[in-house]
């Protein structure tokens, strides 16, 4: 029985192991190990490049980063692109296009302009007519490289596409180590919240995001560092400072007001942009090791942890965590929960995606005792945003929307399912 080893759901195993035939003869002994492979595909850049524009609509397969502006929702498929979906009617939202960016994790969206990750850098799009995106500039090598385990190297001088999977068999030597690589699971991502006016209409991004917007500034994170882009010109995205957070494993940024909140597999970090150039840490708050979405709002952050095989923490829980006194935030209240991701507040209302154990919406009125309103199951959701009544939400299997206008009739609008 073959055994496949998986980091995350955005992990593609290089060599998996399973049965294995030996023999022993003194002090040798060898076997015969049956391997499935997994072998980058290549394109060149200039492929690559040709092909980033409106494609006709794909099949969702890997969902992950949502956005959304207007009427309209751009999913990341992780590793493949953006799919441009039309949601004037929630009820039956429409696929228009699909932008194929290979290595994609993360977007934001600001006006006519989208910016996303190609592995290294970034790509900002023109998407004034979302079924014809045109590419306007491509910032080289502003991100880290992605990083993989064992032997395996890429090719630089290429992009990889795709992962061909191959099973093969091998003879070595019992005491060989298994030798295996993995495309890493992290990345960017996007979120944007302001409560001063922006330049251009600003679009809004889950709890799991990287990227953020922030008036005439993007502010990304990646696994240690802040970087900072000038996007007073949409068009033509400027580097100008890397911040270093003295911290590894990054995962999230969210921003509220003039502050960013940044999560870490350690804790959450607030950082103040009055000089939106020169981030300055103003506070934060330490937990034990677990991955670490967060939000925000005037009084507290709200901060879940879950537990799993690459964040290497056991809890699994939200914390509340008061916000008056930045330089000493304090633990309020901890909920214990199955294994959190994403959330959203509208209001006094608290949304928390809980992995396999769905979606829970809490009246969170009286933050020392959240009261459950509706526990969603059936799915493994990963990340949601809430705008006018509508509750979005990324699952393993699709795209859901929730209708909450009605508290005492939260209904389910609509589902675009993932292809199998």
């Amino acid at each position: 029985m073959k055994k496949y080893i998986t980091v995350s759901f955005a992990s593609i195993a290089v060599m998996v192991f399973g049965f294995s035939f030996s023999s022993c003869v003194k002090d040798s002994c060898h076997r015969t190990t049956k391997y499935t492979l997994y072998e980058p595909v290549y394109k060149t850049k200039a492929e690559v490049k040709a092909n980033i524009k409106s494609n006709s609509p794909a099949e969702i397969k890997y969902p992950g980063k949502i956005y959304i502006l207007g009427n309209y929702i751009f999913l990341n498929d992780i590793d493949r692109g953006i799919h441009i979906i039309d949601n004037s009617n929630p009820s039956s939202p429409q696929k228009k296009a699909f932008i194929n960016i290979p290595g994609n994790m993360d977007i934001a969206v600001r006006g006519n302009i989208l910016y996303a990750d190609l592995y290294a850098d970034l790509v900002t799009i023109d998407i004034a007519d979302p079924l014809n995106a045109v590419v306007k500039k491509y910032n080289d090598g502003v991100f880290p490289y992605r990083a993989y385990g064992g032997n395996f190297s890429v090719d630089q001088s290429k992009i990889i596409v795709d992962w061909a999977k191959r099973d093969t068999t091998i003879n070595e030597n019992c005491f060989e180590n298994i030798r295996w690589a993995y495309t890493m699971g992290g990345a960017m991502a996007l979120n944007s919240s302001s409560d001063k006016a922006a330049v251009s209409p600003v679009g809004m991004g889950g709890s799991m995001a990287r990227f953020t917007l922030v008036n005439n500034r993007m502010y990304t994170v990646s696994n240690n560092d802040l970087n900072v882009f000038n996007i007073s010109i949409p068009e033509n995205p400027l580097f100008n400072n890397k911040v270093s957070l003295n911290s590894w494993n990054i995962e999230t940024i969210f921003p509220f007001k003039d502050k960013l909140f940044i999560g870490s597999q350690n804790g959450m970090f607030i950082y103040n942009i009055t000089n939106p150039d020169n981030p300055v840490k103003s506070g934060q708050f330490s937990h034990s090791r677990a991955c670490d979405p967060v939000i925000a709002d005037d009084n507290f952050a709200y901060v879940t942890l879950h537990s799993g095989t690459t964040c290497m923490g056991f809890e699994n829980q939200l914390d509340i965590v008061r916000l008056n006194d930045l330089t000493n935030s304090s633990l309020v209240k901890t909920y214990n929960l199955t294994s959190p991701r994403g959330l959203s507040k509208d209001g006094n209302l608290l949304f928390i995606c809980d992995g396999s154990d769905g979606l829970k919406i809490f009246d969170a009125t009286d933050i020392m005792n959240l009261q459950l309103l509706k526990h969603i199951k059936g799915f493994e959701s990963y990340d949601v945003i809430t705008n006018n009544g509508v509750a979005l939400v990324v699952a393993k299997d699709g795209l859901y929307q929730f209708s909450y206008n009605n508290l005492n009739n939260i209904s389910l609008l609509s589902k675009i399912d993932i292809s199998k």
